[in-house]
């Protein structure tokens, strides 16, 4: 099945990307979580457009990913939450958040989808989260988590 897909999916490619996966693959997982749309002629067209929004986003080289890997690992990112007594926070810290408390440190913009937070941040303390700068460029950022006030 040719799909083009709407959005990065690891160990697959990215957005705009004309991609042939099995039939199951692509029916049930990719086009139902709105990764990937049927691959038509019409299609193409699309490809053009998502390409150019993807390049608009991406970082455009190794030299300028490294700077941007500098800038984030550099930053002291604190994340107020609510928690309860003993440390367990009242939900979980949300991708959302982490790219909130990197602009407000003043850090570069960072797309939500490229940041890899493994196990869910539930409880107060320091956490390290990943970014994507780059295909071959990954930033470890030093989040703490601290109860509000």
């Amino acid at each position: 099945m040719k799909l083009i897909l709407t959005q990065e999916v690891a160990g697959l490619g990215g957005p705009g990307d004309v991609v042939e996966v099995k039939d199951g693959y692509g029916r049930n997982y990719l086009m139902p979580r709105g990764a990937a749309i049927r691959w038509t002629r019409g299609g193409e067209k699309q490809v053009s457009s998502i390409q150019r929004g993807r390049e608009v986003r991406d970082v455009r080289d190794l030299g300028q990913a490294g700077e941007v890997k500098g800038k984030l690992e550099s930053l002291s990112i604190k994340l107020p939450v609510r928690a309860g007594e003993t440390g367990r926070l009242f939900g979980a810290v949300t991708v959302s958040d982490i790219v909130e408390a990197v602009a407000k440190a003043g850090g570069p913009a960072v797309d939500k989808r490229r940041i890899e937070i493994g196990q869910p941040i539930k409880t107060v303390g320091a956490h390290q989260v990943t970014v994507r700068v780059h295909p071959e460029v990954t930033a470890t950022l030093s989040v703490e988590v601290v109860p509000a006030a």
